[in-house]
C-alpha cells in the first residue's frame, strides 16, 4: 500500500488511477479475447447448425403438406368420379402395409 501512495505522491493521482484503469481495461481485454470468443464462436457454429435444421425440417413440413393436399384432393375427385365414399382410415392403410410386408418375408 505504500508503493501506491508513494507513486501517488511522486505522480499524482490522475497518472496512477489512468494507469490503474489502462491495466483493468487490458485485463478485460485479454480475458474477453482468450475466454469469452472461444465459447461465442462455439454457440455461433452450434447456432448455425439449429437453424440449418430447422430449415430442413421446415421444407419437409411443406413437402408433406404438399402430398397431404394432393392425397387428400385425388380422394375428392375419387368421390366425386364414383360417387362413392371413400371411407379408410390410417388404421386401415396400417393393416394393410402389415399384411403386404408379410406376405413379402414368407414368400421370399
Amino acid at each position: 500500500m505504500s508503493d501506491v501512495a508513494t507513486l501517488i505522491s511522486d505522480f499524482g493521482f490522475p497518472i496512477v488511477a489512468v494507469l490503474g484503469l489502462g491495466y483493468f481495461i487490458y485485463y478485460i481485454w485479454v480475458w474477453a479475447t482468450t475466454v469469452v470468443r472461444p465459447v461465442i464462436n462455439s454457440a455461433m457454429a452450434d447456432l448455425i447448425d439449429l437453424v440449418d435444421r430447422v430449415r430442413m425440417l421446415d421444407n419437409d413440413m411443406i413437402r408433406l403438406t404438399q402430398k397431404l393436399n394432393m392425397v387428400l384432393e385425388y380422394k375428392e375427385q375419387y368421390e366425386r368420379m364414383t360417387g362413392k365414399k371413400l371411407d379408410i382410415d390410417l388404421d386401415d392403410i396400417e393393416r394393410i402395409k402389415k399384411t403386404k410386408t408379410t406376405k413379402r418375408n414368407d414368400g421370399s
